[in-house]
């Protein structure tokens, strides 16, 4: 199944992207000439990340009617300067304090389940083509 998204440059270094009735901004920050008007695609990309997996241990938690006042996600990394390239994510999951002990583990598996996680695992083929 192939999926289409069209990306548009509105002005200045902002490019968007439009697909299934959605309008996302992106922008850069000062120090790279841009307006700082919107998040960096790099910075979507990184919430992606933490966001889809955030939604595994959300539904992880609603089929089960587990508690889920109080979860929480957040996602930090590291970058490599010299080599241009992230170094390491952490995910850190944090679990309601009545959350059950026997889930832990598995709330961890259905995190890692995250399609966004699995496609940086196994990347696809890029192509690249000017038509």
């Amino acid at each position: 199944m192939r999926q289409l998204i069209d990306i548009r440059f509105p002005g200045g270094v902002a490019v968007d992207a439009h697909f299934d009735g959605f309008h996302i901004r992106t922008d850069q920050p000062l120090a790279s000439g841009g307006d700082n008007s919107a998040p960096a695609p790099f910075d979507l990309f990184m919430a992606s990340l933490g966001t889809c997996a955030g939604f595994y241990a959300l539904r992880f938690c609603q089929e089960r009617q587990l508690p889920t006042g109080g979860l929480s996600l957040t996602l930090d990394w590291e970058r490599d300067v010299a080599g241009h390239r992230l170094s390491k994510i952490r995910l850190a999951l944090s679990l309601p304090a009545e959350f059950p002990e026997k889930y832990r583990q598995a709330v961890i598996r259905a995190v890692n389940q995250c399609s966004v996680k699995r496609t940086i695992l196994d990347p696809p083929e890029f192509e690249v083509v000017a038509i």
